[in-house]
C-alpha cells in the first residue's frame, strides 16, 4: 500500500553516488478561522523564543501571520532538518500597536523535525472578561533541498515583478490601474447586483440546492433507454454562426485556400488518414477531427483494423476526446485485459461522509473529459422498489429482510451498470454504503470477468462537517420528504447511521483508494492499493484536489472587442467603445460582489482583450493562463464565418455537420480545448477563494458544461452571451448557477 502525501518524493531509483544536497524543512503553521480576533481589531501572530524565528520574545516583535484563505491564517518559514527545538506560542494583538495583547493559555509549543511534540490541536485564548476562546492550529511540513528552494524564489522574483508582454504585467498583485470611470456616468454604474439578475438557461442547474443522488441513473425497468441522465443533443444543422454585423466579404489569397482532400496509408501504424496539399507540399497531416478512422478490434484476433466510414456516432466507440485522452483510451483497449475496458468505482462510506457528492463530482469530471460514465445510485432503487419511508431499523444488522432487501437492489442496479458496459458505457459509479466486506466480496464475484472494480473510501472525522452532512439530508433527501418532525427525522437518521457503524469494515481488499478527512481542503490524506492505468490514475489526481469549501467562481467574457464589431474570428483584437465601458462596469461589479474577500484572484487569457477587461479591478492578484486563451482558428484567424463559406466551403460545411470534433486547419478543435483545460479545472476545483475567470467564448463553453455537467455535444452551442457574468456557487449542496447582464 502507498501513502501519497506531500512529505513524499519519489526518487529515479538509479543507484549513484549522489551529490549531497542540504535538505530543508518548510514549514507552514495555520489557525483557523479566528472571528473574534477580527472583529476585534486583534490578529494572530507568532510569539517565539527562539533565534530561527528572530528571538522575538518582546511581544512587540511578533510575527504577523498572513491571512491565507477567508477562514485561515499561516505563517510559512524554512528551518535545516535537523534543527534545534522551537518554542513558539500563537499571540492576539493589533497589527501596528501593541495592546491590548493576548498570549495563548498553556506551556510553550515545540516544534521538532517539522512536527509539533504536544500534538495540540487547539490554541486557547483568555480575551477580556475571562471570556476564552479557542481555535484550530495545523502544522505542515514539507522537505526540500537549497537547489529547489533557490529556484522558487528566482520563479517568485520572475512572476511577481512586471515584465513587458504588450506593456502589462503578466502577473499584478493589488496593481493600482487608472480607470476612466470619470467619463462613465454614475447611472450606468449601478451598484444594485440584483438589478441585473438575468434567467439562466432553463437546462442549467436550479438556484437552489440540488440532492445528487435524484440526478443518477433509474432502474431500467422503469425506463426504455439508459436512464433519467441520457441526453440527446438537437440538430446540429439549427445552430448557425452569425457574426454581430454584416460585412463585405474580401476575396481570399489563393494560397490560403485548400484543395481537395485524398486519402493515404500511414506507413508507421498502417492506418489511413487525410492528405491535404498546401503550397506544394505533401504529406500526411493530423487528423482534424471529423470523420476520422475509427478502430475497431477483430472478434476473433487480437489485432485492430481501419472503419473508414464517417459515422460521427461514437457512443460505442472509445471515447470522442482529444490528445492524451483519446492516446490513453486507446492503449487501454489495446493493451489491458478485457474487464479492464469497463471500469467500476464502487463507493464505501458511513452515511453523510460526502460519498454521493464525491460520486458526482467525479461523474461530471470523467464525462467532461469524454469518457462513457453514469453515476448509479443504490438508494434510489431502494426508494422504488421498497419505498422512501424505511425507517432505521430497516437498516439494522440484526434485521435479516431488510439485509435482504438491500442486496437485492444491489445486485439490480450493479446489474444494469453491468449491462450498460456492456452496451457501450466505460466508467461506473456505483453508489452505496458497501460498508461490510461481505457486500463488497459479493460486489467483486459479480464483476469477475466483466468488470475492473476501484473501491473508493470516504473518511471523515470532521464531527461539524457530519452534523451539516445530516441535516441537509435531512431537508434534502425522499427518504424524508414526508417527516414533517424535522427533529424525528434527525434522530432516525443518526439511529441508522448508528446501526451501519456497529458493523462497519474499512476497506483492505483489492484495488482501493481512501479519501481521509479529504473534504474540508485542508489537508487530510489520499491512499492508494494496487492502482494503475492511466484512467485510474487520472482519478486519484482528480481526487487529490477536491474539497467542499463553498466558494464563488465568476465567468465572464472579455468587453466586445473590434473584432466582435466587425463579426471576425480569432485575432488580438483591442476593446469597442462597449467593451471599455464594460470593463469598468465589471469592475465595479467584481469590487462590491467580493469586497468581503481577500483571497480572491482574476484569471484571464494572454490575449489582450481579457488582459484589458480585466485591468481597472484592483485588489486581486491578476493571473494570466494561456491555456484560456480563444480556441485557435488556425489558417481562418481573423476571417468571418461568410468568408470561410465562401472560399472553403468544404470546411464551412465540416464545421457545420460536427462542431464539437471540427478543427479548424492548422488550429483546434472543441476536444482540443478541453483537453488544455484540464489544468485549469484541477486548479479551480484546488482553489478555496472565489475566482473571477476572464476568457472566451469556445473555452467558457467548455467550463460551464464541466461545472453543469452538460454533455460534451451541447459544448459548441452553449449560451455565453458578451457583457454577462456566470457566478458558479460551489459547495456541498452541489452547483448553482447566477446570470448577471451588466450591459444590453
Amino acid at each position: 500500500m502507498a501513502t501519497i502525501s506531500d512529505e513524499e518524493r519519489d526518487g529515479n531509483g538509479i543507484n549513484q553516488t549522489p551529490l549531497r544536497i542540504p535538505e530543508l524543512l518548510y514549514v507552514s503553521v495555520k489557525m483557523e478561522n479566528p472571528i473574534r480576533a477580527l472583529a476585534g481589531n486583534l490578529f494572530p501572530h507568532v510569539f517565539c523564543s527562539s533565534a530561527l524565528l528572530g528571538d522575538c520574545l518582546d511581544s512587540s516583535k511578533a510575527i504577523l501571520m498572513e491571512r491565507e484563505s477567508a477562514s485561515m491564517w499561516e505563517l510559512s518559514f524554512v528551518v535545516p532538518q535537523n534543527h534545534e527545538a522551537l518554542d513558539f506560542k500563537f499571540l492576539l494583538k493589533p497589527k501596528d500597536d501593541n495592546s491590548p495583547c493576548f498570549l495563548e493559555e498553556g506551556p510553550n509549543r515545540v516544534l521538532v523535525a517539522g512536527a509539533l511534540q504536544d500534538g495540540a490541536r487547539l490554541a486557547s485564548f483568555k480575551l477580556d472578561n475571562d471570556h476564552a476562546v479557542e481555535y484550530k492550529v495545523f502544522v505542515q511540513a514539507s522537505k526540500v533541498s537549497s537547489f529547489d528552494l533557490a529556484a522558487s524564489w528566482r520563479a517568485y522574483k520572475e512572476n511577481f515583478h512586471p515584465s513587458a508582454v504588450r506593456g502589462i504585467p503578466d502577473v499584478s498583485i493589488n496593481s493600482e490601474v487608472q480607470t476612466e470611470s470619470e467619463n462613465v456616468s454614475s447611472a450606468s454604474l449601478e451598484l444594485d447586483l440584483e438589478h441585473y439578475v438575468v434567467p439562466a438557461p432553463s437546462s442549467s442547474p436550479n438556484s437552489s440546492a440540488v440532492y445528487a443522488a435524484d440526478m443518477t441513473e433509474n432502474p431500467r425497468s422503469r425506463n426504455s433507454g439508459y436512464g433519467s441522465n441520457s441526453y440527446s443533443a438537437g440538430d446540429d444543422s439549427g445552430y448557425v454562426d452569425q457574426p454581430e454585423t454584416e460585412m463585405e466579404v474580401n476575396t481570399l489569397v489563393p494560397s490560403r485556400v485548400y484543395e481537395c482532400r485524398k486519402l493515404v496509408k500511414s506507413l508507421s501504424v498502417g492506418t489511413m488518414s487525410t492528405l491535404r496539399k498546401e503550397d506544394g507540399q505533401r504529406g500526411p497531416f493530423v487528423d482534424r477531427g471529423v470523420g476520422f478512422p475509427r478502430i475497431v478490434k477483430s472478434s476473433s484476433l487480437k489485432s485492430f483494423t481501419v472503419d473508414l466510414s464517417l459515422d460521427t456516432d461514437t457512443e460505442n466507440s472509445f471515447p470522442a476526446a482529444a490528445g492524451a485522452v483519446a492516446a490513453g483510451a486507446v492503449a487501454d483497449q489495446m493493451l489491458g485485459p478485457k474487464e479492464d475496458k469497463h471500469l467500476a468505482i464502487v463507493m464505501v462510506s458511513l452515511p453523510a461522509r460526502g460519498k454521493t457528492f464525491t460520486a458526482a463530482k467525479l461523474t461530471r469530471y470523467l464525462r467532461w473529459l469524454g469518457h462513457n460514465t453514469k453515476h448509479f445510485n443504490v438508494g434510489k432503487y431502494r426508494r422504488l422498489k421498497h419505498g422512501a419511508s424505511q425507517s432505521a431499523d430497516f437498516f439494522r444488522a440484526d434485521n435479516p429482510e431488510g439485509i435482504e432487501a438491500r442486496n437485492e437492489v444491489a445486485k439490480l442496479a450493479f446489474e444494469d451498470m453491468i449491462t450498460w458496459m456492456q452496451e457501450g458505457g466505460q466508467v461506473g459509479i456505483f453508489d452505496a454504503t458497501n460498508s461490510s466486506k461481505q457486500r463488497r466480496n459479493m460486489l467483486m464475484k459479480l464483476a469477475e470477468g466483466r468488470c475492473k472494480i476501484i473501491f473508493l473510501e470516504t473518511i471523515c472525522n470532521d464531527v461539524d462537517m457530519i452534523e451539516r452532512n445530516i441535516r441537509f439530508k435531512i431537508q434534502q433527501s425522499p427518504d424524508y420528504a414526508e417527516v414533517p418532525d424535522f427533529e424525528a427525522g434527525l434522530r432516525d437518521f443518526k439511529t441508522r447511521v448508528a446501526n451501519y457503524e456497529k458493523v462497519y469494515e474499512t476497506v483492505e481488499e483489492g484495488s482501493y483508494i481512501k479519501m481521509i478527512d479529504m473534504a474540508s481542503g485542508r489537508g487530510g490524506q489520499i491512499q492508494v492499493n494496487n492502482i494503475s492505468g492511466y484512467l485510474p490514475g487520472r482519478i486519484v489526481f482528480f481526487l487529490m484536489n477536491t474539497h467542499l469549501t463553498p466558494r464563488p467562481i465568476l465567468l465572464t467574457r472579455h468587453g466586445e472587442s473590434q473584432d466582435n464589431v466587425r463579426g471576425r474570428i480569432g485575432g488580438d483584437p483591442a476593446l469597442s467603445e462597449a467593451g471599455e465601458l464594460y470593463k469598468q462596469k465589471l469592475a465595479k461589479f467584481v469590487g462590491k460582489r467580493l469586497k468581503s474577500e481577500r483571497a480572491a484572484s482574476i484569471w484571464t487569457s494572454t490575449l489582450q482583450r481579457t488582459i484589458l477587461t480585466a485591468g481597472p479591478i484592483v485588489g486581486f492578484p491578476k493571473i494570466q493562463w494561456r491555456a484560456l486563451d480563444e480556441i485557435d482558428a488556425g489558417v481562418c484567424d481573423g476571417m468571418t464565418y461568410q468568408e470561410i463559406k465562401k472560399n472553403m466551403p468544404e470546411e464551412y460545411e465540416s464545421r457545420k455537420k460536427d462542431k464539437l470534433r471540427y478543427r479548424y486547419p492548422r488550429g483546434e478543435s472543441y476536444l482540443d480545448v478541453i483537453q488544455r483545460l484540464e489544468p485549469v479545472i484541477i486548479e479551480l476545483e484546488r482553489q478555496r477563494a472565489p475566482v473571477v475567470v476572464v476568457s472566451h467564448q469556445a473555452v467558457l463553453r467548455a467550463l460551464y458544461a464541466y461545472f453543469t455537467d452538460r454533455p460534451l455535444k451541447e459544448i459548441p452551442h452553449m449560451e455565453v452571451p458578451l457583457h454577462t457574468i456566470i457566478e458558479i456557487e460551489l459547495g456541498v449542496t452541489g452547483v448553482q448557477e447566477k446570470r448577471y447582464k451588466l450591459m444590453d
